[in-house]
């Protein structure tokens, strides 16, 4: 979730001085025109977004058959740990030494392991939250355009009432592209 909220925080601050740009140039013209302001729930669209649901889906197959190998070693560990304990009073002492060192091999191993399938996991995960992100964003903008709204604010807000509120309506919209091409900005 921290790449969600550190994506919503830049999308904030890339957003805000257009906002009050808008916001101040709206109010220095002659003649006032009313402008349309959207309200979008950022962390419920990453949520909830089917491309963003994809995306996970994708990696939990992805990293599935390496996981499982890693709790059967884990499982290896545990058993060898526990013969050691139970067995190393009555084996000869070379005996019991080679066991230890083999239980420390192996979970120095998979400690290796594990940091480089959670190191590899995170760059795969950015890479997929990036990707839906900028579907995400494309089609807020669409749809923005599409309804003549002048300002969409994203999350997080002090306050925004309902009548404002198009995550919905942005939710329904990523539901219809969900498989179509990404469209370039």
């Amino acid at each position: 979730m921290k790449q969600a909220n550190r994506a919503i925080r830049i999308m904030l601050w890339r957003t805000l001085p257009i906002a009050l740009l808008l916001a101040f140039s709206s109010s220095l013209m002659a003649q006032p025109a009313a402008m349309r302001i959207g309200y979008v729930d950022m962390k419920r669209l990453l949520d909830n977004a089917p491309q963003v649901i994809a995306g996970r889906q994708k990696l939990e197959r992805e990293f599935a058959p390496r996981d499982s190998e890693l709790s059967a070693e884990e499982t290896k560990l545990a058993t060898m740990r526990s013969r050691h304990e139970r067995d190393s009073a009555s084996m000869d002492r070379a005996d019991a030494e080679n066991l230890r060192r083999e239980i420390d091999a192996l979970d120095r191993s998979i400690k290796r392991k594990r940091e480089n399938l959670r190191s590899e996991l995170k760059s795969r995960s950015d890479q997929e939250l990036d990707r839906s992100w900028r579907e995400i964003n494309n089609a807020v903008v669409e749809f923005a355009r599409e309804q003549n709204i002048d300002l969409i604010v994203p999350s997080p807000v002090v306050y925004a009432s309902q009548r404002i509120d198009v995550t919905d309506q942005v939710l329904e919209r990523l539901k219809g592209k969900l498989g179509k091409p990404v469209a370039k900005p």
